[in-house]
């Protein structure tokens, strides 16, 4: 009977609002603690760590994790605490500058097919379906392969096959724009379109792009990780995240589990606490969703 009552006066459904309420802020707390503890492993341990990443030590090679390696060493001996952090540095250097590459091109691309309309949004659309068809990987792999193996082709790679999806949102946030009464009041009044454009669409998707840039830069880790592993993007001498992975596949044959598991924790980490991030943000620019959410 009690629980019927809350029912009817809505401190039930208060009561679950604050549930979720609290699991998000809670999420958010999380992620940002992850987020900066990984910033800060990248900006501080290559000072206070006074070991060289590349040294190599026969004598010390694949010891498992210890006071002097807490992350072991790899099959030559090298700390893969340090390797792990310029693996990181790498692997967001590549990330970042691929997302938003990707997000440049996507929000052009997506502005000028919404703002434009006709057989140029046609065109462009059809364009796009057609790249969406392909796999990434398969058209990274495409990509890198005609360039010498190194740092940019890969970031040229990763957005050359990733700004299709911002384009697709920047269009429909486009589109949703052009029908506010604010934009028929400025054409109406004599704007031009290229005004109309430049100064009230896209301030407009610019929420909705940064989002998506951040959504990415996870996403392009992976995809650098992934052609790595499989020899096709960095060199292997460069210690990214992907590299150290590939590297590992002999001693987890062998039993030695933490060549493996901390690049791998490296990659999955910073994904996770990017994404509670963008969630939370997506939930602040988007009133209608976080509403739904609270329900």
């Amino acid at each position: 009977m009690a629980d019927l009552a809350a029912e009817k006066t809505g401190t039930g459904w208060r009561s679950r609002s604050g549930d979720r309420r609290s699991t998000r802020t809670l999420r958010l707390r999380t992620s940002a603690a992850l987020l900066t503890v990984t910033v800060l492993a990248v900006l501080l341990v290559p000072p206070l760590v006074q070991l060289d990443q590349q040294a190599v030590d026969l004598a010390a090679k694949l010891r498992a994790p210890s006071p002097a390696h807490p992350f072991g060493t790899d099959d030559v001996g090298r700390d893969l605490l340090l390797r792990c952090v310029y693996g990181l540095r790498v692997s967001l250097l590549v990330g970042v500058a691929a997302a938003l590459t990707a997000t440049v091109v996507g929000t052009a691309v997506g502005a000028a097919a919404g703002a434009l309309g006709g057989w140029v949004d046609r065109g462009v659309m059809r364009v796009v379906d057609a790249l969406s068809s392909v796999p990434h990987l398969l058209m990274g792999i495409f990509i890198v392969a005609m360039f010498r193996p190194g740092v940019w082709p890969v970031v040229a790679s990763v957005a050359l096959t990733h700004w299709l999806s911002t384009a697709r949102i920047v269009r429909a946030e486009v589109l949703s724009l052009r029908a506010r009464p604010h934009i028929d009041a400025a054409v109406s009044g004599g704007a031009s379109r290229w005004r109309v454009t430049v100064r009230h669409l896209l301030p407009g998707v610019l929420p909705q792009a940064a989002l998506a840039a951040v959504l990415m830069v996870p996403h392009a880790m992976w995809h650098e990780s992934a052609l790595s592993f499989l020899g096709l993007g960095l060199p292997t001498h460069t210690a990214s995240l992907g590299n150290l992975v590939q590297e590992a596949r002999g001693s987890l044959l062998a039993g030695q589990w933490w060549p493996t598991l901390f690049p791998g924790l490296f990659i999955i980490v910073p994904t996770l606490a990017v994404a509670g991030l963008a969630g939370a943000w997506r939930e602040r620019i988007n009133p209608r969703s976080r509403s739904e959410l609270m329900l």
